[in-house]
């Protein structure tokens, strides 16, 4: 499913440094997110891919180049408009961000209560819909150090899409996260994607997950779009930073698969 009014992005020649003579952090960067599909920009650290990800939300103007969001050059929004702008999209945080002293159900409500005048009995409704997109049924109550890593990348997400965004963001999703939690982010970035149809983007090193569950993937390193298409051509590209970075992941699979086979009986 592809929601109708969710937005496609695209970058144009995108240059980006953050003082006068220093290297750019991006040189010339062009790619395009098409609307209602998922785009995984992997990289190395340090390669500009917050960067990109902050040029989209409007946080950075471009020193040359243009984000267009629609058909609307974010580059030329300023105040009330940028504001505006940023209400569009959704943001799944690295750390998922949530208050400390704020409940499950008060971290979700938290964009309601500042950005509407939605009475309570709209707000519960509306935040127990997003909990429940998520697979949260219960526990609204809790508070963030009472749950799991993975509990709390849920409540991350459904404060994410409780406003019901055109775009949605994932900052590094599976970074620092123990395999099972992995897999359950994982799961959740299926379901949303499958459910909700939006534009999405997330960010990341996790060359597994974009291969399983990108559109489409891009490969940005120091500043420079070096590739852009399907997973399968992904696997298949020449490039030689790809092809290293693929080399580790077999590396890991290769030990996974001996692991296997040290725990199969011997009859």
């Amino acid at each position: 499913m592809t929601r109708d009014d969710s937005p496609g992005i695209r970058i144009e020649g995108l240059h980006k440094s953050f003082r006068q003579g220093a290297e750019e952090v991006l040189k010339g960067v062009d790619l395009e997110f098409p609307a209602g599909r998922l785009t995984y920009v992997l990289g190395p650290s340090g390669a500009g891919k917050s960067v990109l990800l902050k040029h989209v939300l409007g946080l950075l103007s471009p020193d040359r180049g243009k984000v267009c969001v629609g058909a609307q050059d974010i580059s030329q929004l300023s105040g009330d408009e940028l504001l505006k702008h940023r209400q569009k999209f959704g943001m799944l945080f690295q750390n998922s961000a949530l208050f400390d002293d704020l409940s499950v159900f008060e971290n979700v409500a938290f964009p309601l209560r500042e950005h509407t005048d939605w009475d309570d009995t709209k707000i519960e409704a509306v935040v127990k819909q997003a909990l429940a997109d998520v697979g949260l049924l219960g526990g609204y109550e809790k508070l963030p150090n009472e749950l799991s890593g993975g509990m709390r990348k849920r409540v991350g997400l459904a404060r994410a899409i409780v406003r019901r965004p055109l775009v949605l963001l994932y900052d590094e999703p599976t970074t620092g996260l123990d395999p099972v939690t992995r897999t359950t982010v994982d799961e959740l970035i299926a379901t949303l994607k499958s459910r909700l149809g939006l534009t999405s983007i997330v960010i990341s090193h996790d060359i597994p997950s974009a291969l399983q569950l990108a559109d489409q993937i891009a490969f940005l390193s120091k500043g420079k779009i070096l590739f852009v298409g399907t997973p399968e051509a992904f696997v298949r590209s020449s490039e030689p930073l790809i092809q290293s970075f693929l080399d580790a992941e077999r590396r890991t699979a290769s030990a996974l698969q001996k692991l296997g086979a040290l725990q199969t009986p011997v009859h």
